[in-house]
């Protein structure tokens, strides 16, 4: 499957609001006959490119509406000279970087794109550290880069814009890797280059059908613009009509039943719009870590949740990704935790357990915004204390929080499997002795019932 191809333009045209699209003038520069390395024929293949798409560059910045919010946009017109970046590319990007932040709009790249400009060597490569900067300040000014990956998003522009970007999407198909198709190994395997491929390693958001990608830029732009929550946001109500269990043991059996209420549907519940993120950017993902960013209440909200299964370095690395967005976006953050503790097994000690907790427990202490945790299930050790917010923590009546599996302290107490139960009363891991250990706030009740 490959994705068509559209121009420059078609694809402003296909997300945007129509007739909002407005070009921002391009800086004037300069050059030598035949560029900067005096290259024989570079003039008459920028001639020839112009007319062949009527554009005098390889790309095209203005401003325009997506779905009636304004947002800064750049799109890669790949039929000049294969959407490859030189110097006059490089200061289209800056321009509309610079225009991004001086309007304080979102700034949203529709990438298409083969690399560096050969004809302009060594200076067409070093505009991806010009670009590499913009994104910097960008960041730093509290705005949000979303990225579209068309076909194909390689070399320099997938390694800045693309890669670079806080919300990655990406089209079916899509060609998508640093090595472009002339240069990557004849024997590579051509799954780690496309669209799915990436989204599978951790490396893009989301792969949306062109028919949707309209609808879905419209949802990111709504919640990453939207009013912020004055302060913490409020942990979601039970789901469980459930009493505090009488000892620790119930406790454990009732954050284990499998009927108990999970992270999809309290996250259903809590947000009227939610709109997923996946991967950690760094190879890997964790289907038992759900994160993104919606609407509660018309209001931004961030969440990192733990699904109930033990979870793996990826989904820390996510969680801490989100968090740290998050804090930079002003957007206030929900986690729910619920694991029976972190992954254990040889390859999540390979893929850096011990580092990506430290990672998860630093993003969640240096945040900040402010953060509200729920325990919704199982609280197994570090492995959930990670994405637990200190002083913000809340429970739910079906919960426990451990400082490890009550068999696993009888064990290591060398104590019988049988006095499983006693040891769970000892640690007292029942919400209500959460409360009065001063780990946790709070108990709350289902929607409509005081606490």
């Amino acid at each position: 499957m490959t994705t068509t191809r559209l121009s420059a333009r078609a694809a402003i045209a296909s997300v945007t609001d129509p007739g909002s699209f407005t070009e921002l003038p391009a800086p004037v520069r300069e050059s030598p006959a035949d560029g900067p390395l005096a290259w024989t024929g570079y003039d008459d293949s920028r001639a020839r490119a112009h007319a062949h798409t009527g554009e005098q560059e390889s790309v095209v910045i203005g401003t325009a509406l997506i779905g009636g919010r304004e947002a800064t946009v750049i799109s890669f017109e790949f039929g000049f000279l294969g959407g490859s970046l030189g110097e006059r590319t490089g200061d289209l990007l800056e321009a509309a970087y610079g225009h991004a932040r001086e309007q304080r709009l979102p700034l949203v790249s529709l990438i298409a794109t083969g690399g560096s400009r050969m004809q302009e060597g060594m200076l067409a490569l070093t505009q991806l550290q010009r670009v590499a900067r913009q994104c910097v300040l960008t960041r730093a000014a509290g705005l949000s880069q979303i990225a579209v990956l068309r076909d194909p998003t390689t070399g320099g522009g997938w390694a800045t814009l693309g890669a670079g970007a806080d919300v990655v999407l990406a089209l079916p198909g899509a060609q998508v890797g640093f090595a472009g198709s002339r240069v990557r190994p004849a024997d590579a395997d051509p799954a780690a280059y496309c669209a799915e491929g990436q989204y599978a390693a951790g490396h893009v958001d989301a792969v949306v059908p062109p028919a949707e990608l309209r609808g879905v830029l419209s949802d990111w732009i709504r919640v990453l613009t939207a009013p912020r929550a004055e302060g913490p946001v409020e942990p979601p109500a039970a789901l469980a009509d459930e009493i505090p269990p009488a000892t620790g043991w119930d406790a454990v059996r009732q954050a284990r039943h499998p009927d108990r209420p999970r992270a999809g549907a309290y996250l259903d519940a809590y947000f009227g719009l939610r709109l997923p993120v996946s991967g950690d950017r760094a190879g890997g993902t964790d289907p038992g870590m759900l994160c993104g960013f919606g609407l509660r209440e018309g209001r931004a909200v961030a969440y990192a949740a733990q699904c109930g299964t033990a979870t793996r370095p990826a989904g820390y690395r996510t969680a801490a990704r989100v968090v740290r967005l998050a804090d930079r976006l002003g957007i206030p953050v929900l986690t729910l935790v619920d694991t029976p503790g972190a992954a254990n097994d040889a390859a999540a000690e390979h893929e850096g357990a011990g580092a990506a907790i430290a990672d998860a427990f630093a993003a969640l202490a240096e945040a900040t915004v402010p953060v509200t945790t729920l325990l919704i299930g199982e609280g197994g050790s570090g492995g959930a204390l990670a994405l637990a917010a200190p002083g913000n923590t809340w429970v739910t009546p079906d919960s426990y929080f451990s400082v490890i599996a009550p068999e696993l302290a009888a064990a290591i107490l060398k104590r019988p499997p049988a006095a499983a139960p006693a040891t769970a009363d000892q640690l007292r891991i029942r919400p209500q002795d959460l409360v009065a250990l001063g780990v946790a706030r709070g108990i709350v009740a289902p929607e409509g019932q005081a606490p």
